[in-house]
């Protein structure tokens, strides 16, 4: 028998868990067609791809590809330990570090933007997943494995990741943000620093957070670390080792310019053949499209994947076979030399950074959102290009956070999950309908289709006695089901008074689970919930979150 999708699901293959309830994930509006086919009819998208992530050879293969691949590894294992060192991260973070070093050592990479006090939930989940997936490696494998976090402080889009949302005691969502910049301002977010304004932020956080046991402590740690003078990115780096370095999440800086020398050759590269990476990336978007996906970037083919660091961010641009960057000229073998002499002028764009990546670290796989899937679509033939293994992607965990209360209301009714994200009470109404009575609803019913039965019969009859009364009586009936409508709605009215619990249980639910009629994953910072339910949180959601493709998890906590 097929599988409702609108209807929670089994844990394929999971323990079962009192804590937690899935749902087919394809039922999140938010998903879209490649990364539906990804994770269940990944034939239908393999040309694109380096391999299936739940075939256990795909995975031998990326391990071999990973450790033949030439690489600095000493120098990037110094650096790293250099950037925790200096950060003071926890033990098991400089060991998984150190264990770069090996010649035998994969990693499992993932990502996300400096964002403030940690950036949305999913920014958690895409780490835990990396975790799971270095510790799993690991064991089925007979490989050292370790996971990496590539914090992206050289983005220059301030406004998306200068603001946290947390929801507050009510369940109200919160927005906690620091001042906006000008539009033109392509400083890179690792090249802002903080200043007072952290402060304010910080208290309007402690004014948003829900009083609990754990504010405090959160509150204490976050003031030590984004404190003014340090920069953006850097605070970023410093709490996610603070909330998941324990764990032997590496955390890597990518802004630091020491490592740009490792990466010089792909500049090079890049420089040489201008062009060249977008319109490869193009072609790969355009069979995307033509097979009914869609390409999530779109570039001009003459495109440089390079960006010119110079205290600000600039696209560097093809003009009459030179470049310029910011309207002014620049020979294209001046630009030849800098990739060798002082590479760390140049930035990779969305289309270059999993190829940087992908040559500093021995990456076997990368963990992406839904999003990410459709770029990371676009590269294999950009890894060709490059003579760099492209790696396995497996999709990062996706999941709700939600109380006792919650979940049990989830399992009892088992309502569709994305009706809860509609704002009216039309979900609710679906609710109490399916809780009245069936001798009511079937009662109601006979009566509907018996006024219509009858009503059609003298419909059909009166044009004999007199034509002209024929649509008096459509009219007629017109009424009366307006009249059955009206009654019928009053019936749920009825229902929804004598069921007050269960409105109040679903505005919860729905509040918890879409604040605000949106994902909670993708709106609201981990932050808020560490700070309601402590650091059990991470040990809670580790244990809970399984590694299986395709489901959305609402976990209690």
């Amino acid at each position: 028998m097929p599988v409702d999708p609108a209807q929670p699901v089994a844990d394929d293959g999971v323990a079962p868990s009192p804590s937690r309830v899935a749902f087919d994930l394809r039922r999140l509006p938010w998903i879209r067609p490649l990364a539906a086919d990804y994770m269940f009819d990944f034939d239908r998208v393999a040309p694109f791809f380096a391999g299936r992530p739940t075939d256990p050879a795909a995975w031998t293969a990326a391990i071999q590809r990973a450790r033949q691949s030439a690489r600095h590894r000493g120098e990037v294992a110094d650096l790293v330990r250099s950037q925790q060192e200096r950060r003071g991260a926890p033990a098991a973070a400089l060991d998984a570090a150190q264990r770069l070093g090996d010649p035998g050592t994969v990693a499992i990479l993932t990502g996300q933007q400096a964002g403030l006090f940690g950036g949305p939930l999913f920014t958690l989940f895409k780490a835990l997943t990396a975790i799971k997936l270095a510790e799993q490696v690991s064991h089925d494998h007979g490989v050292t494995a370790v996971a990496v976090f590539w914090a992206d402080g050289e983005d220059h889009d301030w406004n998306e990741v200068r603001s946290c949302t947390v929801l507050d005691e009510a369940l109200v969502p919160r927005a906690v943000s620091l001042p906006a910049r000008a539009a033109a301002d392509h400083t890179p977010v690792a090249a802002v620093r903080l200043d007072a304004s952290v402060e304010r932020a910080l208290d309007e956080l402690d004014g948003a957070l829900p009083s609990t046991e754990f504010k405090g402590p959160l509150l204490a740690d976050l003031r030590e670390i984004y404190a003014p003078h340090r920069s953006m990115a850097d605070a970023f780096c410093r709490w996610m080792e603070r909330v998941l370095g324990g764990r032997g999440l590496i955390v890597y800086d990518s802004s630091d310019p020491r490592t740009k020398p490792l990466v010089s050759s792909v500049f090079a590269h890049e420089l040489s053949r201008p062009g060249q990476t977008s319109a490869l990336a193009s072609r790969a978007g355009s069979e995307l499209v033509a097979r009914g996906y869609h390409a999530q970037v779109q570039t001009p083919d003459s495109a440089l994947a390079l960006f010119h660091l110079d205290g600000e961010r600039r696209p560097i641009r093809q003009v009459d076979g030179g470049f310029e960057i910011r309207g002014e000229p620049i020979a294209a073998a001046a630009l030849a030399r800098a990739a060798v002499e002082r590479p760390a002028v140049f930035s990779p764009n969305v289309l270059l950074r999993p190829i940087v990546q992908d040559t500093l670290f021995p990456t076997v796989c990368y963990v992406a959102g839904p999003n990410e899937l459709g770029y990371l679509g676009q590269l294999a033939a950009v890894y060709d290009h490059f003579g760099v293994p492209m790696p396995l992607i497996y999709p990062r965990a996706s999941a709700t956070i939600a109380d006792a209360g919650g979940l049990r209301f989830l399992s009892r009714y088992a309502p569709p999950l994305e009706a809860l994200q509609r704002q009216d009470e039309s979900g609710l109404n679906d609710l109490l309908r399916s809780q009245i009575p069936g001798h009511v609803e079937e009662a109601f019913a006979g009566a509907a289709q018996a006024i219509d039965t009858r009503m059609a019969g003298l419909i059909e009859a009166i044009p004999a006695l007199d034509p002209t009364l024929a649509g008096a009586a459509k009219t007629t009936l017109g009424r009366m089901r307006q009249e059955m409508d009206t009654l019928h709605g009053k019936m749920l009215q009825a229902a929804k008074r004598r069921d007050d619990t269960l409105r109040r249980q679903y505005n919860r639910t729905r509040a918890m689970i879409f604040p605000g009629g949106h994902a909670q994953e993708r709106t609201i910072g981990f932050v808020s919930f560490l700070g309601r339910y402590g650091p059990a949180l991470v040990d809670r959601l580790q244990q809970e979150l399984p590694l299986v493709l395709g489901q959305h998890w609402v976990i209690a906590v």
